[in-house]
C-alpha cells in the first residue's frame, strides 16, 4: 500500500491539475473506502484503500475522520468526497436503511471541511461499477442473447436487497437510476415459501423481498426452518456467515436453510427479468451471493428463475450474470465521482 509520503511525491510530479478524490461504498455491515487522484487525460491512481466495521462510527463524519487520519494526512486533504449510501437519497440526505445514521451534504461539508459533496444510492454506484469489470470479475449464469446498449439490472442481497438499473442514452453512455426495489412485497411460490410468509407476516408488519434476501433474512429462514418446520427449540440464532459454513460442513438444516434462500433469490431474479426487460444483461451483485456461489451457479437456480409460466423463454433468452468483485460498488463510486 502507498503511504502518505509516496504520493505527496506523486501529487507533486503530476502538477497543479491533479485533484484528490474520497470514494466510498458506505454499507451497513462494511464500508470500503478509497482515496484516489486523478488529473484530465491521464488514469486514476489510488493511494489509500481501507475496509472499516460500520457499525464502529457514531456517524459517517467520525468514518471519513478516521480513513482520513489513517491515510497519514499532513498536508493534501481531498478535493471531493463521493458516497454511496444504502437508502433513497433525497434532498442531499439520506438515512441508511439498515444503519442508525442520517447522512446529508451539507453537514459533511461542515464537519469535514470539503465543499465538494456528493451522495448516491449504493446500487446506483453498483450499476456503474459493471463498467469497471473484467470478464475475472463475474461468472455467466445464463448466456442469453446480449443486445448492445440493451438496458442493464444489477440486484443483490447483502445487508439490504438492492436494486438499480441502467439505460444507455442516445450517445451509448449508460445512465444509472437507483430504486428501492428489494422493499417490494414478498410473494411466495411454493406451499413451503407461503408457510415461510405467514411465519413472517405474524413477526413484522411488512414482508418484503429484503426481509428474506439479506444476511439478516438467512437467518429468518434459519430460524423459521427449525422451529416451524422441525419443530424444535432454538436457543439462538445463529448469523448468516454460521449458517454458510455450517451448510458447507453438512448440517443438513443449514443445508435446507441455504437452499430455500437461494431458491427465493432465483425466484426475485426471475421477477426482475420480467419486470426490466434487460437485453443488455442482469448482473447479480452483494457479499450474499459471493459466499453461495456454489448454490448460485446450478441449473436449479435459473430452473427457477425461468419458471415464469408463458413469460418462460424471455429470462432464457437473457444474459446473467454472478459479479464474484466485491469491490463493485468502490469502483462504481469511483466512476460516479468523475463525473
Amino acid at each position: 500500500m502507498t503511504n502518505f509520503t509516496q504520493w505527496v511525491d506523486v501529487n507533486n510530479q503530476l502538477g497543479t491539475h491533479l485533484i484528490n478524490i474520497v470514494a466510498g461504498d458506505i454499507g451497513g455491515t462494511k464500508s470500503w473506502l478509497a482515496w484516489f487522484t486523478h488529473k484530465p487525460n491521464q488514469p486514476s491512481v489510488i493511494q489509500f484503500e481501507q475496509c472499516y466495521v460500520s457499525a464502529n462510527f457514531a456517524s459517517a463524519s467520525d468514518l471519513i475522520r478516521q480513513f482520513i487520519a489513517d491515510a497519514g494526512h499532513a498536508v493534501v486533504y481531498p478535493d471531493r468526497l463521493l458516497l454511496a449510501l444504502p437508502g433513497p437519497v433525497e434532498s442531499g440526505g439520506v438515512r441508511l436503511t439498515n444503519l442508525d445514521w442520517f447522512v446529508d451534504i451539507k453537514s459533511l461539508q461542515q464537519e469535514l471541511a470539503i465543499a465538494d459533496v456528493r451522495l448516491v444510492n449504493d446500487f446506483q454506484a453498483a450499476a456503474a461499477g459493471v463498467a469497471t469489470l473484467k470478464k475475472s470479475d463475474y461468472v455467466e449464469l445464463n448466456h442469453g442473447v446480449a443486445r448492445v446498449g440493451g438496458v442493464r439490472v444489477i440486484t443483490g442481497a447483502g445487508t439490504g436487497l438492492g436494486l438499480a438499473w441502467m439505460q444507455a442514452d442516445v450517445g451509448g453512455v449508460y445512465r444509472t437510476f437507483a430504486t428501492e426495489g428489494g422493499h417490494i412485497d414478498f410473494a411466495s411460490s411454493d406451499e413451503l415459501q407461503s408457510k415461510l410468509l405467514s411465519w413472517l407476516q405474524m413477526r413484522f408488519q411488512h414482508v418484503s423481498w429484503e426481509r428474506i434476501l439479506s444476511g439478516a433474512g438467512l437467518s429468518l429462514v434459519y430460524e423459521f426452518l427449525i422451529t416451524q418446520i422441525h419443530t424444535r427449540a432454538l436457543d439462538s440464532v445463529p448469523e448468516a456467515g454460521q449458517i454458510h459454513d455450517l451448510a458447507v460442513a453438512g448440517d443438513s438444516v443449514s443445508l435446507e436453510a441455504v437452499q430455500l434462500f437461494v431458491d427465493v433469490y432465483a425466484a426475485w431474479v426471475g421477477n426482475m427479468v420480467l419486470l426490466y426487460q434487460p437485453k443488455g444483461g442482469l448482473f447479480i451483485a452483494g457479499g450474499v451471493a459471493i459466499h453461495l456461489q456454489n448454490w448460485v451457479v446450478t441449473t436449479r437456480f435459473m430452473e427457477i428463475a425461468a419458471a415464469k409460466g408463458r413469460m418462460a423463454d424471455l429470462v432464457r433468452q437473457t444474459p446473467i450474470y454472478l459479479v464474484t468483485n466485491a469491490r463493485l460498488g468502490l469502483q462504481g463510486a469511483m466512476q460516479i465521482a468523475l463525473n
